[in-house]
């Protein structure tokens, strides 16, 4: 099977027909479906397919106890109204480079292991990565059994629903220790290579990023009677806010966004009592990052006192920097420039992955396919379809030179 009808069979799951966009959140019957097409992917190529502790599927060529193995993939699932490519396009890409090995002949040494780890985008229960950061021992039992869903429904129970068992939920540290290295292809979120005319480039580092929620509490009242000078409304410091977060990060070359907000009562006629908004920041460094919130914070709380608010900021996620194996992330280089005219710009990213939650427990690296528009989280996501092939193939010369003779 090639790329292309792999492609076009996995398009349609969980794509409105209004927006374009796809709903594939975690434990839902899209996710099923994409689950579905996975393992009849693994089945077709006559690879073991099972799914571990935490829900994540495997699909092996050899012995997965033997050690040493080479693991590629991403995951399906996605943010709301998503593109196509974040994520599927490094699944499909494994199988497909596994098919371009065995029509070369390759002769495979060490057993090698295509990965589809779920929830990486944590559109459903708020917490981007939830199967790798629990394989890792970065989420415990007792925190995964908290997460809750816009609708009240659990992580323990969703996963119940869609016939999962959620009892096993934990570290997996055996797993784990039989990995000897992790290559993730993911289409770029940015234009640098674009910019640069690549089709195909190495990571270097995930910039450290973080999710924090402020909580303004301020007075519901009637929108029409109150006067302005008597209002206590939550809506003014976050709006403030929203305007700081763009100053701090133009000034310490970061981003900051507020991309998802609550209210209450949430009436056109009535002042809000409570303005809750999510910030989304990233920086090439901590120091910038901690600059960029220290700079919000201290904004907030000024305007929130200026305007009699109460205001609650609350860390709901963070991931630090991390670089990539130097070692591996060589080799990657080393590989692609043998014998080939194929140039590997080194980029880093803003962007979080689960190449970036493993990296502390196995040596991990990654290989960006070209984004013409640098748009992502979204449908107008693309990558050309000659620049996809290119990943394909570059995917596959990598995994020839780890897994093979």
């Amino acid at each position: 099977m090639t790329f292309h009808s792999m492609w076009a069979e996995l398009l349609p799951l969980g794509r409105s027909s209004t927006s374009g966009g796809y709903r594939r959140y975690a434990w839902t019957g899209a996710d099923l479906e994409c689950r579905a097409w996975f393992k009849e992917q693994a089945e077709t190529r006559g690879l073991t397919h099972e799914v571990d502790r935490n829900g994540n599927q495997w699909a092996w060529l050899g012995d997965p106890a033997a050690g040493d193995a080479v693991v590629t993939g991403s995951h399906l699932d996605s943010v709301p109204e998503g593109g196509a490519f974040d994520g599927p396009l490094g699944v499909v890409s494994s199988f497909a480079a596994l098919d371009e090995l065995r029509a070369r002949g390759a002769e495979f040494t060490k057993p090698l292991a295509i990965v589809n780890f779920g929830d990486e985008e944590g559109a459903r229960f708020g917490l981007a990565c939830v199967g790798s950061r629990l394989a890792a021992g970065q989420l415990t039992v007792e925190q995964a059994h908290k997460l809750t869903d816009g609708g009240g429904t659990t992580l323990p129970q969703a996963m119940r629903a869609a016939g999962y068992d959620p009892d096993t939920l934990g570290p997996d540290p055996e797993r784990l220790a039989r990995i000897g290295a992790f290559v993730e292809l993911h289409v770029e979120q940015g234009r640098a290579l674009d910019l640069s005319g690549d089709r195909v480039g190495i990571a270097s580092a995930i910039w450290p990023h973080g999710r924090w929620r402020f909580d303004f509490r301020g007075e519901a009242n009637h929108a029409g009677t109150t006067r302005l000078v008597d209002r206590r409304d939550p809506m003014l410091s976050y709006a403030e806010t929203v305007l700081a977060a763009r100053r701090e990060a133009e000034l310490a070359g970061a981003v900051a966004t507020f991309g998802k907000i609550a209210v209450e009562p949430n009436g056109v006629n009535a002042i809000p009592s409570l303005v809750r908004g999510w910030l989304d920041s990233r920086a090439a460094d901590q120091e910038s990052l901690d600059a960029v919130l220290g700079g919000i914070e201290k904004a907030a709380r000024g305007y929130a006192d200026a305007h009699g608010i109460d205001l609650d900021i609350v860390r709901e996620s963070f991931t630090p920097v991390v670089e990539f194996d130097h070692a591996l992330r060589d080799e990657l280089a080393r590989i692609l420039g043998t014998d080939t005219d194929l140039k590997v710009p080194v980029l880093g990213t803003g962007a979080g992955h689960d190449a970036g939650i493993l990296s502390g427990s196995v040596p991990t690296a990654m290989l960006f396919v070209r984004n013409p528009t640098g748009v992502s989280h979204s449908p107008a996501e693309f990558a050309a379809e000659d620049d996809c092939v290119a990943g394909v193939l570059a995917l596959a010369d990598v995994l020839e030179g780890l897994a093979c003779r």
